[in-house]
């Protein structure tokens, strides 16, 4: 199968390092971050706090697209398939919980949900597309 869009399969672990990296880093900022008076030392203020979100998301966009766009050890229709189900998939469930929230969420909060807005789509390729792989592995078996 031709696939001209996808990256050589040995970027798949790098990419995998960097996402886990990432949303790990993002948990762990949102808990810290909800805890200002952590971040009350100014060396910390002035060093690097400000831009470790976007460090992070730089890490989240990055080793997700790598995960999802880095070919299969064995890349055939069947993985084509279950690559392009995901993506019609992920991109129907976004766009539900964001009219979702478009209708119920207001203001500061709704700015929020737009940032995790950002890497939704990534995070539910990657998910429904590993799941697939995963259940039609255990299917074969």
């Amino acid at each position: 199968m031709k696939t001209n869009y996808l990256l050589p399969n040995k970027y798949k672990k790098f990419g995998w390092t960097l996402f886990l990296l990432g949303i790990i880093s993002g948990i762990v900022f949102q808990v810290i971050s909800e805890k200002d008076d952590i971040f009350d030392i100014e060396l910390i203020n002035d060093f690097g706090y400000e831009f470790l979100d976007e460090i992070i998301s730089v890490l989240i966009i990055i080793g997700g697209l790598l995960v999802g766009f880095t070919k299969e050890k064995i890349e055939d229709e069947f993985i084509f398939k279950l690559r392009n189900d995901s993506l019609v998939w992920y991109i129907i469930l976004n766009y539900v919980i964001l009219l979702i929230t478009v209708i119920f969420i207001y203001e500061g909060n709704f700015f929020t949900v737009l940032i995790y807005n950002m890497f939704t789509p990534l995070i539910f390729f990657i998910i429904r597309f590993n799941f697939l792989k995963l259940k039609s592995n255990t299917d074969e078996e």
